[in-house]
């Protein structure tokens, strides 16, 4: 577990290649020059997912497309993994303005690449709609979940981004050569049909475990006053004030005169 912290929140990494690929982006931002900044990596990245959606779409005309897109979701890799390292490594965070700003372009290049992917021929167009609305809830309810926790997490079941761009990139390399798969006792169906069903079940999990263990955590966090405190607070708040005296009434007091009349002073 890679756990990193700023002014908004705490950064937990999980994933199978998370150490690894830690020490991998930190050895790089050591020895990038200083005339390259983190907002120029972030170009890099959301260039990199754009070129990937591109390079699927352009797929459908010529399979040798398909390279393109494995050597674009590498770009990707380089310049969304080590914008924030670079950041981190020269004391240059920027967290609110490197959250949202990556973020929003995250959204937007996951549209563009899985758009791609659904004008391909290689992916039902439904299937395809149906996994960026998964994914677009997933990212919700994380992003939510991060502003009332503070924990952002990156990966979940040990995969995360990294791991997800691999698995994207052996499975575009293997359609090139068979873009089909025979499933026993089913039949013959697109390799990223099969790939993308499996992506949405895992999606929908991650949303029902994570909403599900959000939710307990905030409940358990403000609980409602049982009903023995309300009735408490209740009685405390409308109970009468004790009745003033006729010595304690404003303008004076009762008095008996030697006469045996009540004067009022």
């Amino acid at each position: 577990m890679v756990t990193e912290s700023n002014a908004i929140h705490i950064r937990q990494h999980g994933s199978l290649l998370a150490s690894i690929e830690k020490r991998a982006l930190v050895w790089m931002a050591k020895r990038l020059p200083r005339r390259i900044n983190s907002d120029h990596l972030t170009i890099v990245g959301f260039a990199g997912m754009l070129a990937a959606g591109l390079s699927f779409w352009l797929a459908s005309r010529n399979r040798l497309a398909l390279f393109g897109v494995v050597f674009a979701l590498l770009i990707n890799w380089l310049g969304d993994s080590l914008d924030g390292t670079l950041a981190r490594v020269r004391n240059e965070q920027r967290p609110r303005y490197g959250y949202y700003v990556d973020h929003v372009l995250d959204m937007v290049g996951t549209f563009f690449l899985v758009g791609g992917m659904a004008l391909s021929g290689y992916m039902n167009p439904l299937l395809a709609l149906g996994l960026l609305a998964a994914f677009l809830l997933v990212a919700s309810e994380e992003f939510l979940a991060t502003h009332v926790r503070q924990v952002f997490h990156l990966s979940f079941l040990k995969f995360g981004p990294t791991e997800l761009r691999l698995i994207l990139s052996v499975g575009t390399l293997y359609i090139f050569c068979r873009p089909h798969v025979h499933l026993a006792g089913l039949g013959v169906f697109r390799l990223f049909d099969v790939g993308g069903t499996v992506a949405l079940v895992g999606l929908a999990l991650k949303l029902v475990i994570c909403a599900i263990r959000n939710t307990h955590a905030l409940y358990l966090a403000e609980r409602l006053p049982r009903s023995s405190e309300r009735n408490e607070v209740r009685l405390t708040s409308g109970s009468p004030s004790p009745a003033r005296s006729e010595k304690s009434k404003p303008g004076g007091a009762l008095t008996l005169c030697d006469d045996g009349s009540l004067s009022f002073r």
